[in-house]
């Protein structure tokens, strides 16, 4: 330029702001929160004096306490022109630009910065050469702003129209769409002109990056725009080459053959036309054309008429069964019964069988098993946290995203329409406002509707009758009685000590040598080492955790294989088991270790399967207060109420004075309070803990029992007599008192379980507490009237009584 600017330096002290992620220009007007404590106490101070401030920008935004040299030194002395303090301490200031200055000493005083700032006052002469210069630059703005979207093209066109170089040039630069460095370097130029020129030459690059990224858009929708035009063409081809009957087949065509090869019913396979002929008059690319396809393809995806060839040899399943399962010969026989109905029915109605039992016992197993012997394909939908009725009859096609339910996707996953299909975990089923899955799978499981049965998507009926459903549950009373009376209960009860010996022996042992890439050279298990494992390392009605342990030793000893080289050999016996089992974690008996007085071992069945229930009563001193602790249940308590009930109407026989209740406080409770517990089956346990710790006797710790109990001290039977049983055999007891009633399942029992348990069957409570307690009774009698008339009144009021 021809005429520089004159400046005339002047220095001052101002209270200095640090800010973040922006750069203030002079004439500039802007908002921001202030909520950093130096920069409030910087922006109180400047409030209190004549309400300037030096706001210049930091190097690091994400520095949140920047110290004097991370701060540019070229700023912007600003006006305060409004603050407001918010409710969260923050303050929200806006602030004018006045002019540029460079900060040459920043001081800390109580807090906050100070910094010496100089500023330039510039007088210049408008030259012809800086008129050019202006207008050079308002032009290219002009076009910035049409190619720069985001800024108002009449709002930064009016706010350019300015003789002022110096105005215009700070009113340029603050509107770039610039990064912090670029637009602190246009600050740094305190020379109008030379700032003038550069922002020309900014100008200039960023209306050439604009130019290109509008030219890519262009050539993107151009191409777009050619493949869209390119796609009509040769739809148009397609009808054209259709009208003269060259070409290959349509898509609508091949549907058509689709639907006329896919065996559907009569009545199906005219609402599939029906929608193949509204697909048709679509335009392909509506919403509604998507849908109409996607029905469609469910309705052919969906098996009509296939089948899986099924074998029907009754041996031949016999010996698939008897290899996949140990045991179990009630359900095995219920299975070949099935078979042998469908050699001699043709088309009987389709079974479903429910196998209730413990985790662990091969349920789930067991109907992968039936589909090998069968032949036929096998699905399992898992039922567990279910809450949505139409995850089992589907949504209907008027929701965006519908689908069929999963009963449907599970026969289109099977590709047959006589899979085996098992419903994993259904009791474990909810319902909510969503709807009772439970009561959608009425129709699935009843061989009279299943027939025609109907799924919301499908909106036709689907024959369901061929299919062999297969439920598995671990407890029946969460199951809705009316789906309990359309399926056939099947109990897989508890594995015995010798049934999980020849388990482990045949099945697990060989499934987890394969499982860690080990042979019989490389590791030899002893049964001695597996009935420890039985014993001393789990708990369980089935095998899971037997399987798991064994897996455990079977890893550390592949560790070992690596180690010492493919020959390494390993014997696993009960002498070295706890080198890889570690510490037992059970001991051989669970129950007490001597006879106690009022400590009794009851039995408890869970949908876990059998386990021991110790009961305790404490008698104390007080005014006749029964307290019941351990989480029991209503029943439980009630079971309580009847024993106590019982013990006081039988006080003469127990040796007890008739009102001994009124003196004593009795505490009954029954360990592992953590653990909710209920049912009637505790009664006798009860009553004999009570009887024994009035009575002072102890009772023997070698013997369990389990019963309900009546206000007259009958014993009623009780469920889960096999579960009982093997969680008594499991802690150690061998000798079991149980309700007459339940003589009749003694032959359901399993023979090793029979001959290792002795089994007392009684009647009533009278026959419990002579077997349960160590010594007998001793009866109170009552002394008639002549023989109280004949007592001296100082005798009689010592309450005497004579002993039988």
């Amino acid at each position: 330029m021809t005429n520089s600017p004159r400046e005339k330096l002047e220095s001052r002290k101002l209270p200095m702001m640090p800010i973040r992620d922006m750069v203030i220009f002079p004439y500039m007007v802007t908002p921001f929160v202030v909520g950093r404590e130096s920069s409030v106490r910087s922006l109180e101070e400047a409030l209190n004096g004549d309400r300037k401030i030096f706001l210049a920008t930091q190097h690091d935004a994400s520095v949140d306490e920047p110290k004097a040299k991370e701060i540019y030194q070229v700023g912007t002395i600003c006006n305060i022109v409004q603050s407001v303090k918010m409710p969260d301490g923050n303050i929200k200031v806006l602030v004018e630009g006045v002019e540029r200055a460079k900060s040459t000493d920043v001081t800390d005083a109580d807090g906050f910065f100070v910094a010496t700032v100089r500023k330039g006052k510039s007088n210049f002469e408008m030259t012809p050469g800086l008129e050019q210069l202006m207008q050079r630059v308002t032009t290219l703005f002009e076009s910035y702003v049409k190619l720069q979207q985001s800024l108002n093209y009449e709002t930064m066109i009016a706010s350019v129209r300015m003789d002022e170089p110096a105005k215009l040039s700070d009113v340029i630069a603050a509107n770039l769409q610039l990064g912090i460095e670029e637009k602190q370097e246009l600050l740094g130029i305190f020379d109008p002109a030379a700032r003038l020129a550069r922002i020309a030459d900014v100008l200039d690059v960023e209306i050439e990056k604009l130019d290109l990224d509008r030219n890519i858009q262009s050539r993107v929708k151009r191409q777009m725009e050619r493949a869209q035009k390119e796609y009509y063409l040769n739809e148009k081809i397609k009808a054209i080459q259709k009208e003269l009957g060259r070409g290959e087949k349509s898509e609508f065509d091949e549907l058509r053959k689709k639907i006329e090869t896919s065996g559907m019913p009569k009545e199906v396979m005219e609402k599939a036309n029906q929608e193949l002929a509204k697909l048709e008059a679509m335009p392909p690319m509506s919403a509604e054309s998507t849908v109409s396809r996607n029905y469609l393809d469910w309705l052919l995806a969906v098996p009509w008429k296939k089948k899986s060839k099924e074998t029907r040899s009754v041996d031949k399943a016999e010996k698939v069964l008897n290899e996949d399962h140990y045991g179990l010969e009630k359900i095995k026989e219920r299975i070949l019964e099935f078979l042998a109905v469908r050699q001699l029915v043709k088309n009987p109605k389709g079974s479903i069988l429910c196998f209730a039992g413990p985790p662990g016992v091969g349920k789930t197993s067991l109907g992968m098993s039936i589909a090998k012997a069968t032949g036929r394909k096998f699905v399992r939908l898992s039922l567990g946290g279910v809450r949505d009725e139409a995850e089992i009859r589907g949504h209907r096609r008027t929701y965006i995203g519908a689908l069929p339910g999963q009963i449907i996707q599970s026969m289109k996953r099977a590709g047959t329409k006589n899979p085996v299909f098992l419903l994993d975990e259904v009791d474990k089923m909810a319902n909510d406002f969503r709807g009772d899955p439970a009561s959608a799978l009425l129709e699935v499981l009843d061989p009279e509707q299943n027939t025609t049965f109907q799924d919301h998507y499908l909106d036709v009926d689907y024959d369901l009758s061929e299919v062999l459903f297969v439920a598995t549950a671990n407890v029946l009373h969460t199951i809705p009685a009316p789906l309990q009376d359309r399926m056939e209960i099947l109990r897989l009860h508890g594995y015995t000590e010798m049934e999980k010996l020849e388990i482990a022996r045949n099945y697990l042992l060989k499934k987890q040598r394969e499982a860690t890439g080990l042979t019989e050279q490389n590791l030899t298990f002893h049964d001695d080492a597996i009935v420890s494992i039985i014993r001393d390392y789990t708990r369980e009605a089935g095998v899971r955790n037997l399987e798991r342990e064994i897996g455990n030793v079977c890893r550390k000893v592949a560790r070992r294989v690596v180690k010492n080289g493919l020959k390494h050999k390993e014997e696993i016996s009960a002498a070295n088991i706890s080198e890889f089992l570690g510490v037992a974690r059970f001991r051989d008996s669970e129950v007490h270790d001597s006879p106690e007085v009022g400590l009794v071992t009851g039995l408890a069945w869970t949908e876990v399967g059998g386990s021991i229930l110790t009961t305790e009563v404490q008698v104390l001193d007080g005014k006749g207060k029964l307290t019941i602790t351990g989480q029991l249940g209503d029943v439980m308590q009630e079971s309580a109420q009847a024993a106590l009930s019982y013990i006081r109407g039988k006080s003469n026989a127990l040796g007890l004075p008739r009102d001994f209740y009124r003196n004593l406080d009795i505490h009954l409770h029954v360990p592992e309070g953590a653990i909710p517990k209920d049912g009637p089956s505790a009664g006798i346990t009860i009553g004999t803990a009570l009887a024994s710790a009035l009575a002072k006797i102890p009772v023997r710790r070698d013997i369990a029992m389990t019963g309900e109990i009546t206000l007259r001290g009958k014993v009623l039977p009780i469920g889960g007599l096999k579960e009982k049983l093997l969680a008594a055999q499991r802690a150690g007891v061998f000798e079991v008192i149980l309700p007459k009633a339940n003589e009749k399942d003694i032959p359901d029992l399993p023979e090793a379980l029979k001959s290792a348990m002795k089994l007392h069957f009684v009647d009533q409570m009278d026959e419990v507490l002579k077997i349960a307690l160590q010594s007998p009774l001793t009866a109170l009698v009552e002394p008639d009237a002549a023989a109280m008339a004949a007592i001296p009144p100082g005798e009689l009021a010592t309450g005497q009584t004579a002993r039988q």
